[in-house]
């Protein structure tokens, strides 16, 4: 299971330092689409323990995170590696769509 980041400091540490490529999922609780993408995202975290860091932030707990990365509607799914922003994409995606970004 993605675990959700709720500090800018937590971000900072398993984001942005780590190493190799981090998916990060920007949803927020009331969003239908984050929902329906939520389990996947989850399935990704389990098959790429070890290979890829895979995180969540609630946009409502971390507006300060939502504010910086621009994320305007949700869900926003990033990937970083080294600290930048690698990939992006809006809205609910397939699982191979997701697998693709990384």
């Amino acid at each position: 299971m993605a675990e959700v980041i709720k500090s800018v400091d937590e971000f900072q540490t398993k984001v942005l330092q780590a190493e190799g490529p981090v998916l990060v999922d920007f949803f927020a609780t009331w969003c239908g689409p984050c929902r329906m993408v939520a389990p996947v995202i989850d399935e990704i975290a389990a098959e790429k323990a070890g290979q890829v860091g895979v995180y969540k932030v609630d946009i409502d707990q971390s507006p300060d995170l939502a504010f910086k990365y621009q994320v305007s509607s949700v869900p926003t799914l990033i990937v970083f590696e080294n600290g930048q922003v690698k990939n992006e994409r809006l809205g609910a995606q397939p699982k191979q769509n997701i697998l693709a970004m990384l």
